[in-house]
């Protein structure tokens, strides 16, 4: 099954890189082929398929273009340009990437990665644009602090069921999260983004912001507003349920806001009012921003749809379990081993919500025979959980297409980030794990 595994990534790879095969249609391939080499029945191949593409989708279709159209009037409207200003302002050009990395650490924590991401695109496009640096050297480490927060820190969905599965407490973990974090942050943050700084990009032309005069542009107050309201409605729903007992009756309330695609969707709306309509901007120029984003945006939304495809098919012709299997049985100390075992199978199925909840149900035995810390086992598969994303995870497209790169450039930088993140993480558990004992 491994070699499975490297085959359909090699023939991935050479279909979009050396035949020019667009994306999609290489994906749609690449699953087929790898179905029948796992020895799945041809009339399951189809439905793993359309799983993945219906799963995937459903969870990402409007988080994708909804933050595709904020970004879009964020550009059009000024407001970016705005933030951008007041950040420079209060930074300068030298500290740009710091005040970034701490923007996406701190908005990190209540948003989910990929609102968290789309959100952020125009700010950090508008900054590129206003202060002259290249783009890659600004985005790294702002979308670095973006994907410890995801895979390190509750209440981001796999760290927090992590907690559950493995009997942690969510507020140590939180508290140890962040220690983990920091290093891991400024390794793979502004420290990496030194090295990729030649790294030539063309940003997509839908985020590159008008320049307006100061005077027309929104107030601070409103575009930072508009910004974060994501980060206040999560703050809301998911940090107050923790500190006080919420009533059944408003449990659902809580659901309907925090989940990522509502939540998306009523900032939309609220961008339409905040710096649209009340703006004096007519309804239908912003309805035409709208359109042209959602243009922009179809290639991008079917290569990820691609993606989970594949790494459905990949679930269901047992590759995740094969690798879990094989893992399980070496001799290493456990925290390694929860790193190692969520590592495989984030090669190997892309997700890092899949990797770390899988792993979690194979872990949690030995965490309770071997009397390891539990809160560090969490960070530890959320460590390993983020390793090396690459062309079978739909945050590797997502990284190529907004900043329009090659396979190899953006594997020399989204998948070398991840990459240091997880390392970087493995090894602050390893270095508390032995200061607390």
């Amino acid at each position: 099954m491994i070699l499975v595994l490297l085959v359909s990534i090699l023939i991935l790879i050479l279909l979009i890189s050396w035949l020019k095969i667009n994306p999609f249609i290489a994906f749609i391939l690449v699953s087929i082929s790898a179905g029948l080499m796992l020895g799945m029945p041809l009339e399951k191949i189809p439905l793993s398929i359309q799983k993945g593409i219906g799963d995937t989708m459903g969870s990402l279709i409007l988080v994708i273009m909804s933050g595709a159209m904020i970004g879009k009037l964020f550009a059009e409207s000024g407001a970016a340009q705005r933030i951008s200003i007041v950040m420079l302002s209060l930074f300068g050009k030298k500290y740009i990437t710091w005040a970034l990395m701490c923007t996406g650490f701190l908005l990190g924590i209540p948003l989910f990665y990929n609102v968290g991401f789309v959100l952020l695109m125009p700010l950090i496009f508008s900054i590129v644009y206003q202060v002259k640096l290249p783009a890659i050297y600004v985005a790294i480490p702002m979308l670095a602090a973006l994907s410890v927060t995801h895979g390190f820190l509750p209440p981001h969905p796999s760290p927090a069921a992590l907690v559950t599965q493995l009997n942690a407490d969510m507020g140590t973990t939180l508290l140890y999260g962040m220690l983990v974090a920091t290093p891991a942050i400024i390794l793979a943050g502004p420290l990496f983004a030194k090295t990729v700084k030649h790294i030539a990009c063309t940003p997509r032309t839908t985020f590159i912001p008008r320049e307006m005069d100061e005077s027309k542009l929104p107030s601070f107050s409103t575009s930072v507003i508009t910004a974060l309201l994501p980060v206040f409605i999560l703050i809301i729903t998911s940090l107050l349920p923790l500190i006080y007992a919420i009533p059944t009756t408003l449990k659902g309330v809580f659901v309907f806001f925090s989940d990522p695609s509502m939540l998306m969707f009523i900032c939309l709306l609220f961008a339409t009012w905040s710096i649209g309509l009340s703006r004096g901007t007519s309804i239908v120029s912003i309805m035409n921003t709208y359109t042209e984003a959602l243009k922009d945006m179809l290639m991008l939304v079917l290569i990820v749809a691609g993606a989970g495809a594949l790494k459905y098919v990949f679930a269901d012709g047992g590759i995740s379990n094969a690798l879990a299997d094989m893992l399980k049985g070496l001799a290493l100390p456990p925290l390694l081993l929860g790193w190692l075992i969520a590592a495989a199978i984030r090669v190997a199925v892309g997700s890092a919500t899949v990797a770390g909840l899988t792993s979690a149900g194979i872990i949690a035995p030995l965490v309770l025979a071997t009397g390891t810390n539990p809160n560090l086992m969490v960070l530890a598969v959320g460590a390993g959980s983020l390793f090396f994303s690459h062309v079978n995870d739909s945050g590797f497209w997502l990284f190529k297409e907004y900043f329009n790169l090659n396979i190899r450039d953006t594997l020399r930088t989204w998948s070398v980030m991840e990459t240091i993140v997880s390392v970087a993480g493995l090894a602050g558990v390893l270095l508390l794990n032995s200061l607390l004992h």
